[in-house]
């Protein structure tokens, strides 16, 4: 027997077969253990299963993790990218004031700029009469460059008319829906219209459309519409004021800093949030659902570390006679059981490792992967109107994956433990009678 015939070199080479925790001797007998054999193929083919679980449930943990994490970086930065990081509010009145405020803010150590805005919901309709709800918001020319999410992603047309206070700027989804190109009239309707003794009547104003801009977030291409700040006063009735000044900050995570110095410079009366209150919810269940799969996705390596302890406990059985000869010739309980936890760690670092291999490749290729699948199954398995992104971002994290690792490790190791225990504690009697 293979075993035997190590135990008689190990004496030869006038060494124990237990010489020392985890020697040459004991991984040799592990690694042997580990080899297929035709009358231990149905044990192999457990621990075949075994190591394809725990790859598969590692590189999926990684995947899912990084698509997630790139999933909030995205949204994130889009959002942000168009969105103020702090949103300042009059409570004493209108900010009348809004060129000099702005100046002032723009002054506060910490704020990248100052932007005045108007806002207000209207009805667009284009070309055939087809309308969409949208959101106007009045900007300065000169802050709107700024933005370099939307100045930066014009598709076509450019900016001219807009600069010349003439034209707007239209999201390319809601371009789209109401069949317009760049140069064509958008009709802007508005419930906040001229007083007239017969009641209200809705504003009605036709724009030429300047430029269609493409941020990459659909909510935002199929809503937005922007408008130069005096035309967007005047349309609103709203001339000579601004409803609200959004800062844009160096380092979002710094709002909190930043209040008690904003609130200094306003020198007036102000209520100020900023984008974690308003998104709260929106990134709140984005953390809960991540959290959820990194649970539900641990039970795939789970039952891949049962199948290690089903293996071993075979194997166990398997190896009776082997472990009475091993007791005889001087090899102790400790010996047994390190040979059969190594035996079983070794199925889970290996699948680990080619989980991990596996996980950091798909998640570097994971759009050509997208599009591949797509065009193989003929149907879009990301579509942008419902998951915001016209792509699927994947963004790893050393710490996840350090975590990931760590867990499937642990998993891996603890699994051993039971069988390798059991086999430690047959005595040479005992052990022979599973033969």
């Amino acid at each position: 027997m293979a075993s035997v015939a190590a135990n008689g070199e190990a004496e030869k080479a006038g060494r124990s077969p237990s010489a020392g925790p985890f020697s040459a001797f004991e991984r040799m007998v592990a690694w042997r253990y580990l080899r297929s054999r035709r009358k231990e193929a149905f044990i192999s083919v457990i621990a075949g299963f075994s190591f394809v679980g725990i790859m598969l449930g590692v590189a999926t943990l990684i995947i899912v993790m990084a698509v997630m994490n790139g999933f909030r970086t995205e949204l994130i930065s889009r959002i942000l990218g168009i969105n103020g990081h702090m949103i300042v509010q009059p409570i004493d009145g209108p900010f009348t004031d809004y060129a000099e405020l702005t100046q002032k803010f723009s002054a506060v150590p910490g704020v990248r700029m100052a932007l005045p805005l108007v806002e207000g919901q209207t009805l667009a309709s284009g070309r055939g009469g087809a309308g969409s709800g949208a959101l106007v918001r009045g900007v300065r020319p000169e802050d709107l460059e700024k933005l370099t999410e939307v100045a930066g992603n014009i598709k076509f047309g450019d900016m001219v008319g807009f600069a010349s206070g003439q034209g707007v700027l239209v999201g390319s989804r809601l371009a789209a829906q109401l069949g317009l190109n760049a140069g064509d009239q958008i009709t802007l309707i508005s419930p906040e219209g001229d007083v007239t003794p017969m009641g209200v009547n809705p504003r009605v104003k036709s724009y030429p459309v300047s430029g269609i801009f493409e941020i990459g977030m659909s909510e935002y291409d199929a809503t937005i519409i922007y408008m130069p700040l005096e035309e967007s006063q005047l349309y609103f009735n709203a001339d000579g004021l601004v409803q609200s000044i959004e800062l844009f900050i160096d380092n979002p995570d710094n709002v909190d800093g930043l209040r008690p110095l904003v609130e200094a410079a306003a020198g007036r009366q102000i209520f100020i949030t900023d984008w974690r209150q308003r998104n709260q919810t929106f990134f709140s269940a984005l953390q809960v659902e991540r959290n959820v799969m990194f649970m539900i996705l641990t039970l795939i390596v789970l039952v891949a570390a049962l199948n290690i302890i089903s293996g071993l406990i075979m194997l166990v059985k398997d190896k009776g006679s082997d472990i009475a000869i091993l007791r005889t010739m001087g090899a102790g309980a400790g010996a047994i059981m390190r040979i059969f936890f190594m035996t079983g760690a070794a199925i889970g670092i290996v699948g680990t490792f080619a989980g991990v291999v596996l996980g950091v490749v798909v998640c570097l290729n994971i759009e050509s992967i997208r599009q591949f699948f797509s065009w193989v199954s003929g149907t879009v398995l990301f579509d942008p109107e419902l998951y915001f992104l016209s792509q699927l971002p994947a963004e790893m994290s050393f710490g996840e994956t350090l975590s990931v690792v760590l867990m499937a490790l642990v998993l891996s190791f603890i699994a051993t433990i039971l069988p390798a225990w059991r086999a430690s504690r047959l005595d040479p009697v005992q052990a022979l009678r599973y033969e």
